[in-house]
């Protein structure tokens, strides 16, 4: 007798990353509420290096933590079953931009919080 993995979408909830700047950092906790409260499992950005923080104050130690974070967040969206862009105003800098066109490059479904920018929204 087979047994269903436990890593499929029938027997748990949707996975999804959130996907954004660090400089809207409380819409992306905001957004990790909506999303849990719906049920979906959350993976975000667990990092703010735009927030002092003894971790990452060494300037050559914080160079080195993005690279490691920016590698880990596209792990995080191995894991995913979706991504959710979290754009207010309809900003994507240069790290979500990659982080959306990796997504893609490995079929993952993107959602966004507010209208994709020009450039993104013909991509959906």
């Amino acid at each position: 007798m087979r047994h269903q993995s436990a890593h499929t979408t029938a027997s748990r909830p949707p996975i999804v990353v959130l996907c954004g700047s660090t400089r809207y950092w409380e819409q992306l906790n905001e957004a990790n509420a909506y999303e849990t409260a719906a049920g979906r499992i959350v993976l975000a950005p667990g990092c703010n290096l735009k927030q002092d923080h003894p971790l990452w104050a060494d300037p050559v130690q914080a160079e080195r933590l993005k690279r490691v974070l920016d590698d880990l967040h596209l792990r995080k969206i191995d894991l995913a079953d979706e991504v959710l862009v979290v754009n207010p105003g309809g900003y994507v800098g240069a790290s979500t931009s990659r982080e959306i066109a990796y997504a893609r490059s490995v079929g993952k479904p993107i959602r966004y919080t507010h209208p994709a920018p020009d450039g993104e929204a013909s991509h959906g």
